[in-house]
């Protein structure tokens, strides 16, 4: 609550500075003999405080990269990032009198367009995702160790699979990919206690999942394990290895649903627990494969974004020096 009323007074304070400067800006280009220009005394002031705004928000990145700067709040700093980069705009506009001048000037006043753009862009982002990723990615886990989750889940559907149909033939993983997967599971219990993965549990007991689902299944013959060993082999596992295609069955909940569904008409009742497994580890699996996509989304604008900041900067402080000694 109380974050929300600091997030208010700061877009009513942004509100309130845009208002005045309008207002100012309207005398001053009403009483202007020659109209708003930026040699001006109050078209001087607009600029300055605009590119003071530009170099305030550029200021946040590096806040974030230097670990002994503890100037204020990160909240503080990141409203200021905000809503000052985004009165850099009109700032700059009424500094020039909204006429973008010559091509350096034209090319300063574009950039600064596209970059609070994509500012604003990056800003609904933050506030659109998170709560996405709560609700749709229950099962959400440290975006570094996604590929190794990623292994341990096909590892589990091996077991599940093989309990019901035998050997596949698969190629185990080596023992330098078994060792990366074991630190993940070391690194896991901090985050399992808010989100448990069933995937964590299968390591920790070792093979004690596919022992009691052995004990539970009946092996099938060759023939009645057939339609899910192709199902497996053809399908399932490799949405399982690279679950980003959008066009695979299995990457739809509803469509996996029904895959699923058939399955359970084919084989006897002796597999359905294994096919209730299945379809629990390929929900898992959409859900990393949904995160992996809402994080690119929630930190990729930031690729378009700080470069254009940078040259932002750059022109900007070109353009200061040339129209002081010109």
């Amino acid at each position: 609550m109380r974050i929300d009323r600091t997030h208010r007074a700061s877009a009513f304070a942004s509100l309130a500075m845009l208002v005045v400067s309008a207002i100012v800006y309207v005398i001053y280009a009403l009483h202007a003999p020659q109209g708003p220009r930026g040699g001006s005394a109050i078209g001087l002031l607009f600029g300055v405080i605009g590119f003071n705004f530009m170099i305030f928000a550029a200021l946040l990145g590096a806040r974030k990269r230097v670990p002994t700067w503890r100037l204020g709040r990160a909240q503080a700093w990141m409203r200021g990032h905000l809503w000052l980069g985004l009165l850099a705009l009109p700032m700059i506009l009424f500094h020039g009198g909204f006429h973008f001048g010559g091509a350096l000037t034209r090319a300063l006043m574009w950039l600064l367009i596209v970059t609070v753009a994509s500012g604003v862009f990056g800003a609904a982002l933050q506030h659109y995702i998170p709560p996405r990723m709560t609700s749709a990615v229950p099962l959400e886990t440290i975006y570094d160790e996604i590929s190794h989750v990623r292994l341990l889940l096909c590892e589990e559907a091996d077991r599940a699979v093989e309990a019901v149909c035998g050997n596949l033939g698969i190629a185990k993983p080596s023992g330098e990919e078994n060792q990366r997967a074991g630190g993940f599971t070391a690194l896991r219990p901090i985050a399992a206690a808010a989100v448990p993965l069933r995937t964590s549990a299968a390591v920790s007991a070792g093979a004690s999942a596919a022992v009691a689902t052995a004990a539970e299944l009946i092996l099938l013959s060759q023939e009645e394990s057939a339609p899910l060993r192709s199902f497996y082999l053809n399908e399932m596992r490799p949405f399982l290895e690279r679950p980003g295609k959008r066009s695979q069955r299995l990457a739809d909940a509803a469509t996996a649903s029904s895959a699923f569904a058939s399955l359970r008409t084919l084989l006897p009742a002796a597999a359905h627990a294994a096919l209730t497994d299945l379809e629990g580890i390929c929900s898992e699996a959409r859900q990393l494969a949904l995160q992996e996509r809402l994080h690119r989304w929630l930190h990729g604008w930031l690729l378009v974004h700080i470069p254009l900041s940078l040259a932002l900067i750059f022109l900007g402080t070109l353009h200061a020096v040339m129209a002081l000694r010109f």
